[in-house]
């Protein structure tokens, strides 16, 4: 009695001893234990933080919605999410749930994108540590066990994503799928948590490619040959076997972002999703493929194979995130055999155009969470990584450093440009100072004083390029060109004293030329601006030798663009100018009295004026039509905060100079 008295007593301490530990750990941690996201917790969040519209009154997912979406996402701080109720189907549209910086940390279960960063940084800091002594070996268990925790794991039977299973009479179009633009193809799925397996060592990955939709039972499969779900295909088909696909929406909002992100090779997207909400992702086997695990509380999972010996079909056009329109191409086709979803299913969706759009606080997070592993994998002499939303991911890339030798600037350059995802970078500026790379004016201020373009510019003639990429002269393959903002010998004088420029006279002798934007000169930033019409051969190269040798014009860069941009409008002339280079073709340095200029050819390509031989796509804008039905709905006069259309502005871009018309007037 008394062994047994004692035991209990030892038992209830012990007990006592691990909840007092459990509550220090979970006041400690109080953000991760308080909620889990499903969508619809999610929604219910942004609703008690009034960071959500419900719109009941209808909205067609024709245009209609991605036209309300674009003026919300227009929206400096981002606009709010919209939940769309009355759509034609019984699913509500869920959109721009990622579109600002309290949404997107809201979906990383994070405070602020700092937080995360730090956090990956603490993580590597203390697992790569030298562990000398037992005690830092057995500092490393507890941490190693939290890891542990973080792996994905399989839950038996059926999962919320399957309280409804439909495998007959199976209709994609059930679903309330959007169009965007006008000349898309047809309707896009633009969320989509792609699941595929490696044949060879049945490694997982999930990644987001968009999904046209065929037929009741078919789709595109838009995997650009770079990415991990086309090497996947091509195993399936060196192997002549079907391949299992399942394409997940929804859920916590943590799995598509993961979806997006640029990891290693074989490293498990839902590993990080499991890292960043601090809790695993709980996984089923689908229905009807089997062998594809998804996550368990998804909204909607659409099952089915790809044949990898059918024939490719044309997929697109499709108004992409480069502001143009993707040209069409050939893609595999996926066929349906089963659609599973929860019983209060909400559809993701987002569109993508002209920036900034949702996509752009998309990109900010994955700087924010990136940066560490690719200073302690290919930089170390990294201190801050940026993509400017007008660079659309890929275009532009600005990072300081802190260079370790003469040349660092070179050395950084190469290995980006070899590195994963980064190899798609067109543009690359790269800089050490004091300045904070994202506030753009004072960091080109400061940046811009000892830039010398002769000097600190240098012009790769072939790299790989985006499949997206319109300008390369050859598919996927193109020029770079980086910026050497490294050096601080000497202030290189741009006229300072002379930071006016007689336009008129200038307009007189150069024909050619509609307007001068020479704003940036008043704010010592050496920039120019050159409108262009009715661009003739080797036009632009006459202009610009004359400008610069001639006419002595004050500045260090020189670009040349269509006519047509808002004026003094400086996203979308950064947007515009670095999506229409090729810089192996478009880019070249003149001297001058003082030092040398930069001339850039922003301008469309045709075959007459530049040999361009592929085809040139158009600017993405809305129809006039939808734009007038949108304005007439009663919640957009309601809200006063909605912009008005966005696509207004970019209208003149339309056809300009003569490009060649990706679409013809019948479409």
């Amino acid at each position: 009695m008394v062994w047994g008295d004692l035991w209990a007593q030892k038992k209830i301490a012990t007990l006592n001893r691990f909840t007092f530990f459990m509550y220090k750990y979970i006041k400690k941690n109080q953000e991760i234990f308080y909620y889990m996201h499903t969508l619809q917790s999610f929604v219910q969040l942004l609703k008690e933080k009034n960071d959500l519209i419900q719109i009941d009154e209808y909205f067609s997912t024709d245009l209609e919605i991605a036209e309300i979406a674009d003026r919300m996402m227009k929206q400096n701080d981002g606009g709010k999410a919209i939940l769309f109720t009355n759509n034609g189907t019984k699913y509500p549209v869920l959109i721009n749930m990622y579109g600002s910086d309290n949404r997107i940390t809201e979906a990383l279960y994070c405070k602020n994108l700092e937080q995360k960063s730090q956090e990956i940084e603490t993580l590597f800091q203390q697992l790569l540590q030298p562990k000398d002594t037992i005690a830092k070996k057995l500092k490393t268990i507890p941490l190693l066990m939290d890891i542990s925790n973080y792996f994905p794991k399989h839950q038996n039977g059926r999962g919320a994503c399957q309280q409804v299973i439909e495998t007959d009479n199976i209709d994609i179009f059930t679903l309330p799928v959007l169009k965007s633009w006008p000349y898309d193809g047809g309707k896009f799925i633009t969320l989509p948590m792609v699941n595929t397996i490696d044949p060879e060592n049945n490694i997982r990955n999930v990644g987001m490619y968009r999904i046209q939709l065929y037929d009741k039972t078919t789709t595109g499969m838009h995997w650009h040959k770079h990415k991990t779900g086309a090497a996947h295909y091509r195993k399936y088909q060196q192997q002549n076997k079907k391949m299992p696909v399942a394409i997940a929406l929804g859920g916590d909002p943590v799995y598509a972002y993961c979806a997006t992100a640029p990891l290693p090779e074989g490293i498990d997207e839902y590993l990080l999703a499991g890292f960043l909400r601090k809790k695993p992702v709980k996984l089923v086997h689908c229905i009807t493929q089997p062998e594809i695990e998804v996550p368990e509380d998804c909204d909607f999972v659409i099952e089915g194979y790809i044949d990898p010996q059918e024939q490719l079909k044309t997929e697109g056009p499709f108004g992409d995130h480069t502001g143009f329109y993707s040209l069409a191409d050939q893609y595999p086709v996926f066929h349906i055999t089963a659609i599973t979803h929860r019983r209060d299913a909400i559809y993701p969706a987002t569109i993508v155009g002209v920036p900034p759009m949702e996509d752009a606080w998309i990109s900010k997070a994955t700087e924010k969470i990136f940066t560490y592993p690719i200073k302690l994998t290919y930089v170390p002499e990294l201190q801050q990584l940026h993509m400017p939303s007008a660079g659309v991911e890929h275009n532009i890339t600005i990072v300081k450093i802190k260079p370790q030798y003469e040349g660092t600037a070179i050395k950084v350059k190469n290995t980006l440009w070899g590195a994963g995802q980064m190899m798609f970078n067109k543009i690359l500026a790269i800089y050490t100072g004091e300045q904070d790379i994202t506030n753009y004016k004072q960091f080109l201020q400061e940046a811009l004083k000892t830039y010398n373009p002769k000097e600190h510019t240098y012009i790769d003639n072939q790299g790989i390029s985006d499949v997206l990429d319109h300008s390369s002269r050859k598919f996927t393959i193109g020029g770079k060109i980086c910026f050497d903002l490294t050096q601080k010998n000497e202030t290189i004088e741009y006229n300072p004293e002379n930071k006016t420029i007689d336009k008129q006279k200038l307009k007189d002798q150069y024909p050619e030329i509609t307007k001068i934007n020479n704003s940036l000169l008043g704010e010592n930033i050496p920039i120019v601006f050159i409108e262009i019409k009715e661009k003739k051969q080797n036009s632009v190269k006459k202009i610009a030798k004359q400008l610069v040798e001639k006419d002595n014009i004050p500045t260090k860069i020189l670009i040349f663009v269509d006519e047509g941009i808002p004026e003094n409008d400086y996203n979308i002339l950064t947007w515009y100018a670095s999506s229409n280079i090729d810089p192996s073709h478009d880019c070249w340095i003149l001297p001058n009295k003082k030092t040398s200029v930069l001339c850039i050819d922003s301008t469309a390509k045709t075959l007459e004026n530049d040999g361009f031989t592929r085809q040139w796509p158009e600017v993405v804008t809305m129809d006039d039509e939808v734009i007038k039905k949108v304005n007439e709905k009663n919640c957009v006069k309601k809200y006063k905060n909605l912009l008005s259309s966005p696509s207004i502005k970019l209208k003149k871009l339309r056809y300009n100079n003569g490009a060649v018309k990706y679409f013809n007037s019948e479409n």
